[in-house]
């Protein structure tokens, strides 16, 4: 914790001197590369594939027909963190991938030691055709979902199948048109060209294999851009714990931006690497603004969220008369990245407590989860000087299409209250059509979401508590069909920033249509009539959502 601890031990990146390295557990081999991507659009829109049917698996070998190819030393069953270092495992490194046989040999080398990277296993069960295992949550036995690692020794002309076949979740959007990500360094280094969409005849199906918890396969096959190239594969654009301290050095660095923007280490992590917390605010009158509290990437998986909150931030910090006039209204606290550790090596869900974070809010464990437990204590005191008007923790969504939010609502609250939590969304919606599904957002408090930060913030008081979902697939709405590109989850960050405007504004005329539309759609949905009684104190949470947005099973990614 930072109890007494001088401010010069946290590694804040200033505009000078290297980077503060990341640490990692001491079980983690690190390569000495530093990877880094391009960021680009592509010109035209990426579509979904054609989605395949589910129930029958690509005729592959099993794998025990195959060789390995790459594979690293599982962590022991029941290990637990111990203690980290920067580069990871003392010593030389290991070699997991197997050597190539010559010029001729076309086998793929693997590699996954470096940053957020994810893969245990690859083998080899044809000329072109791969098997590949994904590394659990480091310290679990589960939450296999994330993926990124790099393939080299491509080869241009034939076409190579992978089947990744240990993947934790039994529906994903990969069975409604989703496609992976390739990035190829050649192509970023002569064009500049980065992340695309590639993959046919992409399957997402059962596993057949005796494993005691069923296992699902994602299988795709796809032709790579050149020969002898180095490419990599991803579930989502990555966004790592070094792009983030990448991006605060250059706000550190800014003399015009960091004037409205204090750059601080709320904690430290596990492993000893700093959550950063930034304060963003106009210099003036601080002492009777309401608050704003926004995080991200508490499910280090969840990479989308943390495009989403750079477009918030460029957004915030720039010189638009509407993030000036944000500043000028309210006091921002903003945690980018609430899981450092779980991002550094490549996990789904956990952090290296081997718990899923956004189920501890409710503990009282300072040692075991730090991000958590000091943002909940911030706002706790910031909630006893002024006003939160906002709380909004941004996640991904792995099952689910499009943007959209699950918000608090207990039942037996006033009317008012009960359709007040339902405006801010409905807001959105509006201003982002192309991306954010009213339909789709719910309002339900389950018992399994006790711990979650939006449920304990709205007890605390923050009646305005929401996790963003972003889906890692892409928008079904107005007749689309297309996958999101970085530059649409940055976006969504600056459609938040439009409708905090919106949802505060002075004349309430925005706020008083989206109100009765509200008060409408839920009279339409229980079919009630229009005026008859406006209470909603009567019904429950459950009557009031959505029948079309299917079922929010206890394994929500919430």
């Amino acid at each position: 914790g930072s109890l007494g601890e001088p401010r010069a031990l946290f590694a804040i990146p200033s505009a000078r001197g290297p980077l503060p390295a990341p640490r990692w557990p001491v079980e983690c081999e690190v390569i000495k590369e530093a990877i880094e991507h391009v960021e680009w659009v592509p010109s035209e829109p990426e579509p979904f594939c054609r989605p395949v049917g589910h129930e029958w698996a690509p005729a592959t070998l099993g794998e025990e027909k195959g060789t390995v190819v790459y594979h690293l030393n599982p962590a022991p069953p029941g290990s637990c963190f111990t203690r980290a270092r920067v580069g990871g495992a003392p010593g030389p490194l290991s070699s997991p991938a197997a050597p190539l046989e010559g010029p001729q040999d076309t086998t793929l080398l693997f590699e996954s030691r470096f940053e957020s990277g994810n893969l245990q296993k690859a083998v080899k069960v044809g000329p072109y055709e791969y098997v590949l295992t994904l590394r659990p949550d480091l310290y679990t036995a589960k939450h296999t979902q994330w993926f990124y690692f790099r393939v080299q020794n491509t080869r241009r002309d034939p076409l190579y199948r992978f089947t990744i076949a240990n993947l934790a979740k039994p529906k994903s959007l990969y069975s409604e048109g989703m496609q992976p990500l390739l990035y190829s360094q050649r192509d970023a280094q002569s064009h500049s060209i980065g992340w695309r969409r590639v993959g046919t005849d992409v399957r997402y199906y059962r596993g057949g294999g005796v494993e005691e918890p069923t296992a699902f396969c994602l299988s795709w096959t796809a032709r790579f851009p050149h020969d002898g190239d180095t490419c990599f594969f991803a579930h989502s654009y990555p966004y790592t714990y070094s792009d983030l301290q990448r991006y605060l050095r250059a706000l550190a660095g800014d003399p015009v931006r960091s004037r409205y923007c204090a750059v601080r280490a709320l904690c430290r992590s596990l492993a000893g690497n700093t959550v950063y917390l930034l304060t963003i605010t106009s210099p003036v009158g601080t002492a009777a603004k309401r608050a704003v509290v926004l995080s991200a990437r508490v499910h280090p998986g969840e990479s989308g969220s943390s495009w989403a909150m750079q477009g918030f931030l460029d957004f915030l910090l720039s010189a638009h008369a509407d993030a000036q006039l944000l500043r000028r209204l309210f006091i921002f606290k903003v945690v980018p990245m609430l899981n450092p550790d779980g991002v550094v090596v490549g996990n789904s869900r956990c952090s290296l407590a081997g718990r899923d974070l956004n189920r501890a809010y409710g503990t009282a464990l300072r040692s075991s989860f730090p991000g958590v437990w000091h943002l909940r204590a911030m706002v706790e005191r910031m909630l006893a000087e002024r006003e939160v008007v906002l709380y909004c923790d941004f996640h991904g969504h792995s099952r689910k299409n499009n943007v959209f939010m699950y918000g608090c609502d207990s039942g037996g609250a006033g009317a008012r209250m009960r359709l007040h939590q339902r405006v801010f969304p409905l807001m959105l919606s509006k201003n982002a059509p192309d991306k954010f599904s009213f339909p789709s957002c719910k309002f339900k408090v389950q018992k399994s979401k006790a711990g979650t930060g939006r449920v304990v913030m709205w007890r605390m008081g923050v009646s305005n508590s929401y996790t963003m979902e972003v889906a890692f697939g892409g928008s079904t709405l107005g007749g689309r069909s297309l996958h999101f590109t970085v530059e649409d989850l940055k976006s969504l960050g600056y459609h938040l920033c439009d409708t905090l405007l919106d949802f505060c504004d002075p004349h309430p005329a925005k706020f008083q249509q989206c109100l009765s539309e509200v008060d409408a759609l839920l009279r339409q949905r229980l079919g009630r009539e229009p005026g008859s009684g406006s209470s909603w104190s009567d019904v429950s949470p459950s009557e009031l959502e959505s029948s079309t947005s299917g079922s929010d099973s206890s394994v929500s990614d919430g």
